[in-house]
C-alpha cells in the first residue's frame, strides 16, 4: 500500500491552477505592445496590472491548494519508519515538480497566445476609451462576438517570423535577470512546502520563508526588468526606436521566463535545503 498517494485532487487543482496563472502572466507582457499600437502606454499598463493582479489573486488558491499536499506528506513522514521516509519526500517532490511543470506548460500557452492577448488589450484599451468604464469595457470581452473575433486572433508565429526577433537591441541583462528571477519566483513557495516535509520540526518556519523569497522577487522584478522594458516602450511611443523592438522585447521576455521555469526545476532541491538550513538557524540559533 503506498504511503503517500501521488494523485489527488489538491493535484489536480493545484496544476489547473498554475497552468492558468503563468499564461495570464506571459499573456500580460502584451499590455506594453498594445500600448505602443494605441499610443495609451498608462491605460495598457493599468490593464497589464489589472489581469496581474487577478492572477496574483488566483496564486492564493495555487497555494491553498500546496498545504494539503505538504500536510498530508508531512503528516505521513512523522509516523512512517524511517526507512521509508525517503520514499515519502520523494514522491512529494514528484508531485511539486509535475506543478512546477504545469507552470512551464502554461508559461508556454501564453506565449503561443500573445497575438491574442495583444488583440485583447488593443481592444480593452480602445473599448475603455469609448465608455469610461473599466467594469463594462471587460464585460465586453464576453460577448459572443468578441469572443468570437479573439479566438480568430490564435495564431501561431512561423519559423520566418521569429528569425525576425534579433536581440541585438535589446539589453541582455534584461533577459538574463528575467530568466533569474522568473527562476526564482516560481519556486518561492514550491521549495518552502518542500523544505517544510523535509524538517518536519519546523515546517512553519520554512513555509513562512515563501513570503521573503517572492517579496526579494518582487522587487528584483521591480528593480532589474519592469523599469528597462518601459523604458523601451516610452521610446518606441516617442519614436525613437523602432515599433519592432517592442515586439522583440515582449518575445524575447516569454522566452526567457520559459528559460525560468526550467531553471526552477533545477534549483528546487538546493532551494528547499537552503530554507532548511536557514529554518534550523532562526529556530535554534543562539
Amino acid at each position: 500500500m503506498a504511503l503517500l498517494p501521488f494523485w489527488t485532487w489538491q493535484l489536480f487543482v493545484a496544476l489547473g491552477i498554475n497552468v492558468v496563472i503563468q499564461a495570464i502572466q506571459i499573456g500580460a507582457y502584451a499590455a506594453r505592445l498594445a500600448g505602443v499600437r494605441t499610443g495609451r502606454v498608462a491605460t495598457s499598463i493599468s490593464l497589464f496590472n489589472l489581469f496581474v493582479t487577478a492572477s496574483r489573486l488566483s496564486s492564493m488558491i495555487y497555494t491553498l491548494m500546496l498545504g494539503p499536499l505538504a500536510d498530508h506528506a508531512a503528516s505521513v513522514v512523522r509516523n512512517a519508519p524511517q526507512a521509508f521516509i525517503p520514499a515519502v519526500q520523494h514522491t512529494f517532490e514528484l508531485q511539486l515538480r509535475l506543478i512546477i511543470v504545469a507552470g512551464l506548460a502554461g508559461t508556454v500557452l501564453g506565449a503561443l497566445l500573445l497575438p491574442m492577448f495583444t488583440y485583447m488589450y488593443v481592444r480593452g484599451v480602445r473599448s475603455f476609451e469609448r465608455t469610461r468604464s473599466l467594469p463594462h469595457s471587460l464585460a465586453r470581452l464576453f460577448y459572443p462576438r468578441v469572443i468570437a473575433e479573439v479566438l480568430r486572433h490564435i495564431t501561431l508565429p512561423g519559423w520566418a517570423e521569429i528569425r525576425t526577433f534579433s536581440p541585438r537591441n535589446i539589453p541582455k541583462r534584461l533577459l538574463v535577470f528575467n530568466v533569474v528571477v522568473t527562476g526564482v519566483y516560481a519556486i518561492g513557495v514550491v521549495a518552502a512546502y518542500y523544505a517544510s516535509v523535509l524538517a518536519p520540526s519546523v515546517a512553519r518556519t520554512a513555509i513562512g520563508t515563501s513570503g521573503l523569497i517572492n517579496g526579494i522577487g518582487t522587487v528584483a522584478y521591480t528593480f532589474f526588468v519592469d523599469p528597462t522594458s518601459s523604458i523601451i516602450v516610452d521610446e518606441a511611443v516617442k519614436g525613437e526606436r523602432p515599433h519592432e523592438d517592442v515586439r522583440t522585447m515582449v518575445f524575447y521576455l516569454a522566452l526567457t521566463a520559459i528559460l525560468g521555469w526550467v531553471l526552477s526545476q533545477l534549483i528546487l532541491w538546493p532551494s528547499a535545503e537552503a530554507i532548511k538550513i536557514v529554518a534550523h538557524l532562526v529556530n535554534h540559533g543562539r
